[in-house]
């Protein structure tokens, strides 16, 4: 559903549920709702409010994620739903959330009410993947983004490299840090590039930004400052984002980053930018700093998710 994908960014670490309540006594009448920051109101309480009692009684609640059915920062939707009439229940996908699983719907269907589970669910699994994985794994969903000309180079051999990618893709990027929680870099590409990792819309911050993460140690008056510095082992630090609540983690480089976590199989999807752009040479800075596959074998494939072109670039997104 649109609503909750409306909010992506900025529910973390609860998901971005969306619910649509269509009203007992006059079907014609819709109600939607999405889940607000966390300690507000989860969708499915929006939705009802927005509905009020008169058209809730009776309706029919539909949803993306099996409602939850513990007291949290706010009380059950599940009882909520169950004290507003609501008679029938349609979700996309049960919550494998361990304090949920199966709960909600157990309730709803305890109180009488009719529930169905499975509309619309491969669509809904997509959308709501980062918060599937984290709540199955502990990890966040992996992203890895890169920039760079058609012939894999992300900057010349002296290291400049600003804007190989045009206005439009450059505000495509910002839009995939809105919907992370975390934007991840290595200390090299801090001392290189000095970048803020902030969403800007419009040439101004965002109202929320994402918890820049650093890999190594900014040097001092760095712009990513203040930001959370990691080292280790590359699971150690997923672990370590997953406790802070973070769903999704947009890793943005450089090469030897990028190489890690694609060598150690830890990107969940890929966005490459694409720039109608030749450097001509092998001298060229290289998407991947490190050791390849050796054969054609061992090459790595994943599945296209999508292709767009964006002013003059393209956007390519693959899966893993």
């Amino acid at each position: 559903m649109a609503a909750g994908d409306s909010v992506r960014g900025a529910t973390a670490p609860n998901p971005w549920v969306g619910c649509v309540v269509v009203s007992g006594v006059d079907p014609s009448q819709v109600f939607e709702g999405a889940t607000a920051p966390p300690g507000g109101p989860h969708a499915e309480v929006t939705a009802l409010a927005r509905a009020g009692e008169q058209h809730a009684r009776g309706a029919t609640l539909f949803t993306t994620l099996e409602p939850c059915a513990h007291y949290g920062r706010t009380p059950p939707c599940a009882e909520a739903i169950i004290a507003a009439g609501v008679t029938r229940v349609v979700i996309a996908v049960e919550d494998p959330d361990p304090q949920v699983a199966g709960r909600g719907v157990e309730l709803l269907r305890g109180a009488g009410i009719a529930v169905s589970v499975g509309t619309r669910s491969a669509e809904v699994t997509e959308q709501l993947a980062p918060y599937l994985k984290h709540r199955t794994t502990g990890w966040p969903w992996v992203v890895l983004k890169m920039a760079s000309s058609l012939d894999a180079r992300t900057a010349a051999p002296d290291g400049t490299s600003r804007w190989i990618t045009g206005e439009a893709a450059r505000n495509d990027v910002h839009r995939l840090r809105a919907r992370s929680d975390a934007i991840l870099v290595g200390a090299g590409t801090v001392r290189a590039d000095d970048p803020e990792l902030t969403v800007r819309w419009g040439g101004g911050p965002a109202p929320t930004q994402p918890l820049r993460v650093v890999l190594g140690a900014a040097p001092p008056g760095a712009k990513v400052l203040p930001a959370l510095e990691l080292s280790g082992p590359l699971g150690d630090v997923l672990t370590e984002l997953g406790q802070r609540g973070v769903l999704q983690l947009l890793v943005e480089g450089g090469a030897s980053v990028a190489h890690d976590f694609h060598a150690a199989g830890l990107v969940d999807r890929y966005v490459f930018y694409l720039a109608p752009a030749l450097f001509g040479g092998d001298d060229g800075r290289p998407i991947f700093a490190g050791p390849g596959a050796g054969t054609i074998g061992d090459v790595w494939r994943g599945k296209l998710v999508s292709v767009e072109r964006l002013g003059e670039d393209l956007r390519v997104e693959v899966a893993a």
